[in-house]
């Protein structure tokens, strides 16, 4: 019995190991099971639990309190650089203190923004694991390090050692917590924080944390020439180690890296507060030496904020062109980012509950990806607050509202004024029947002195209607009734898109026009028909069935089409002869042309253009500044060409 646990712990370290640390599962996770449960029944029976062992994993019984431990070497922390001028000023003093040295090379890479852990390995067994508490000593926290999965808990050195890195819990789970949980968390790094500090490590379990390593403190029998080299060990190690990792040999090259990093921040999975410039070479190191604080031979440079906390003043209830009713908040002014924010987002009133929000309440407040920010929930304090009330009647038309699962929906499909303009604005789009000239501002007029109820009338408005606006000439009303007349001719996709069915993108309008090649095939079509349609999940095929079987939808639709509408398929003439034709392809970076241009152009050529990097991916063509996308795409071995170099293949 004993061989057979021996060989189900390394048979189920390894699938660990592939799926946790490479992001490359080797066996179904049913599969994984039954061979976890089977060593969990055998060292029930024998007794026999190997330190390594993936059971050992499992959060155990609460602690009492923490345990102080001593580093076998200390973690210092890193001086930091606010401007790049500060950087090159480092530089310099390095220069000064390495005489004869002409040029330094430089590692530059993430600066993690969770809980700093130190490990130590002994005779190729994890045996302990701690915070960094004040550098020299700190608290022991192995029940709940052993939690994280992608922390190996034997390795194949056999040397004592300690090696350092950072707890994280990735966006992905914090979000994923953050849907069923009863309090929500406010950000990533706390929550990291708060499970690796906390005395029970089930609560840590629950987190899903990660860790990535990027120092080796202290080792017995081997020793390191460079950064790279040690990097290299740790990934022998099985250790994960973040690929974004550049190796420079200058300053003014760590800094194109720094900003490259600073501009894929908001698109990695882990939160990052800045990057770290350290010297390569560790006989320079040596050199370089330390102060009582810092080692000389590294800095942090550190990024803008993108969190802060300021005041809830009030909340507002906007109306959509689907109905749904959703909260905005009002902030007291606070800039991020070098950005004035007023206004946040709250998702529905469960969300407002969730994260304990009330008027006059002091906010966390994230920004990222230049997108309306979000309030992460309320923080302590002493100020007098109000409770937030759920609206029940309309904000604009004044009907009662109702509620379907989370949201609140206004019923007045009709003259609810915020829906008629919502609904007009999409249905104008460039992506939809493409009528330029149709504002928010423009569609509220052509509803409010027009009559405006329904898209269809729009086909009704005549020259003598809009000069009677305000605003509009000869020029201006031409215009708009030649746009109106041009979209008549309308690619089938594009109009299934105007039509506004919910969760119904262009992409999925376009697979729904590939499929049924005509409108009377979509709106005939069953709810099996439909979900067999690549993703169209269930969900998605039932509102398309309903959607189409809506007495008042079919009306519209057949007043559309009584006005002159000519929905038609075409199918883009795909080259099956070109370079690119059946490759699955992601831009990334910035294009000289429009993105929607060279995706539409791709198509045409017999490419199918992705958003995600993955191992099914077949090419990635990148822009300037191309971010994580051509790292992760570098990182798989997927074949990677500049936008010249497409236009040239093309």
């Amino acid at each position: 019995m004993n061989k057979r646990i021996d060989e189900l712990v390394e048979l189920l370290n390894k699938y660990s190991y592939h799926y946790y640390t490479l992001d490359e599962p080797l066996v179904a996770d049913v599969e994984y099971d039954r061979l976890y449960d089977e060593l969990v029944k055998l060292e029930k029976e024998t007794g026999y639990i190997r330190p390594d062992s993936p059971t050992n994993r499992v959060g155990g019984e609460l602690l009492t309190g923490f345990v102080k431990h001593t580093h076998l070497s200390p973690l210092y922390s890193m001086d930091k650089a606010q401007s790049f001028d500060e950087l090159r000023a480092w530089e310099e003093r390095n220069m000064r203190l390495l005489p004869g040295v002409k040029d330094i090379d430089y590692v530059v890479e993430l600066k993690f923004d969770g809980l700093t852990i130190n490990l130590t390995y002994n005779n190729g067994i994890l045996e302990n694991a701690s915070t960094r508490g004040n550098g020299l000593i700190g608290e022991e926290i192995l029940p709940q390090v052993k939690t994280i999965n992608s922390v190996p808990l034997s390795i194949e050195y056999k040397g004592l050692f300690e090696v350092q890195g950072e707890g994280l819990m990735p966006f992905k789970a914090f979000n994923k917590y953050n849907e069923t949980a009863e309090e929500v968390l406010k950000n990533p790094r706390n929550a990291a924080a708060g499970a690796l500090r906390n005395l029970d490590p089930k609560v840590t379990r629950k987190r899903n944390l990660d860790a990535y390593f990027y120092n080796v403190g202290y080792i017995e029998g081997r020793e390191f020439k460079t950064d790279t080299e040690m990097k290299e060990f740790l990934r022998e190690q099985k250790f994960k180690v973040n690929p974004i990792y550049y190796h420079v040999k200058n300053i003014d090259e760590a800094i194109e890296c720094i900003n490259k990093i600073e501009e894929m921040r908001d698109s990695l999975d882990v939160l990052i507060d800045g990057a770290t410039i350290k010297v390569d070479d560790y006989s320079l190191r040596e050199r370089l030496g330390y102060t009582n604080k810092f080692p000389r031979w590294a800095v942090a440079y550190k990024y803008e904020a993108k969190e802060v906390t300021t005041k809830l003043l009030d909340v507002i209830w906007n109306v959509g062109r689907t109905a749904k009713v959703t909260p905005s908040a009002i902030l007291e002014p606070v800039e991020i980012g070098g950005v004035t924010i007023q206004r946040a987002t709250l998702n529905n009133f469960d969300d407002i509950q969730r994260k304990k929000l009330r008027l006059g309440s002091r906010v966390l407040l994230r920004r990222s990806n230049d997108v309306i920010p979000e309030i992460l929930g309320a923080v302590p304090s002493d100020e007098k607050t109000e409770e937030i009330k759920l609206p029940t009647h309309c904000p604009y038309c004044g009907s009662e509202l109702y509620k379907d699962g989370v949201h609140i929906f206004c019923p007045n499909t009709l003259s609810c004024l915020p829906q008629l303009i919502g609904r007009i604005v999409h249905f104008t789009s460039r992506d939809a029947m493409n009528i330029e000239g149709l504002s928010d501002k423009t569609a509220a007029v052509l509803i409010s002195d027009l009559d405006i109820k329904e898209v269809s009338d729009l086909y009704d408005i005549t020259k003598e209607n809009l000069m009677s606006l305000e605003g509009f000439k000869d020029k201006k009303s031409d215009n708009l009734l030649e746009q109106l007349e041009k979209s008549k001719d309308v690619n089938l996709s594009n109009f299934v898109y105007a039509l506004g069915i919910h969760n119904v993108g262009i992409k999925a309008a376009r697979d729904l026009a590939d499929h049924f090649k005509s409108l009377e095939g979509l709106m005939n079509a069953t709810e099996e028909e439909l979900v067999s349609i690549d993703d169209v999940g269930p969900i998605t095929a039932h509102e398309i069935y309903e959607f189409f079987h809506d007495e008042r939808i079919k009306d519209s639709i057949k007043k559309l089409i009584d006005h002159g509408i000519t929905p038609k398929y075409v199918d883009v003439a795909k080259d099956s002869n070109s370079n690119f034709a059946g490759l699955k392809i992601v831009l990334t970076g910035k294009l000289s042309r429009p993105r929607k241009e060279i995706e539409k152009e791709l198509l045409s050529l017999g490419a199918e253009v992705v958003g995600s990097v993955s191992k099914n991916t077949d090419l990635v063509i990148i822009g300037e500044n191309a971010g994580s996308k051509a790292d992760k795409a570098r990182e798989l071995g997927i074949k990677i060409i500049d936008e010249k170099t497409y236009e040239e293949e093309k």
